[in-house]
């Protein structure tokens, strides 16, 4: 039970300290990737209104892709649903995670299609 908490503790930590660094407005959002064991979902996020401007999810895309591949989708999804917002720049919130995996190719996934983050 301990190490579950100190385990918690550090995720909490880790994604404090990131945050601190991250602010997101309407012109350039925070982009905030939170990551499951079998989906993954982004949001772009309006700090100063405290809302979401837009979110994909890995939910329906279920089939036989590997979750890296799904990752990188939903990068491209994100991005495109951005630019129909007039937004072409965001910035990066990986949360407590670390930047490999599905959480890096949700990243370059997004700037495969112009996002700039």
């Amino acid at each position: 039970m301990k190490r579950r908490k100190l385990l918690n503790n550090k995720r909490e930590r880790r994604a404090k300290r990131v945050r601190a660094k991250v602010k997101g407005t309407s012109q350039v959002p925070r982009m905030s990737v939170f990551r499951s064991h079998s989906n993954i979902y982004v949001q772009l996020i309006d700090d100063v209104s405290a809302k979401t401007l837009a979110s994909v999810s890995s939910d329906k895309m279920k089939g036989k892709e590997k979750k890296i591949e799904i990752a990188k989708k939903i990068g491209e999804a994100i991005a495109e649903k951005a630019k129909k917002l007039g937004i072409d720049k965001a910035v990066f919130d990986r949360g407590s995670y670390r930047y490999h995996g599905r959480i890096k190719q949700v990243h370059e996934g997004a700037k495969s299609k112009g996002l700039k983050v």
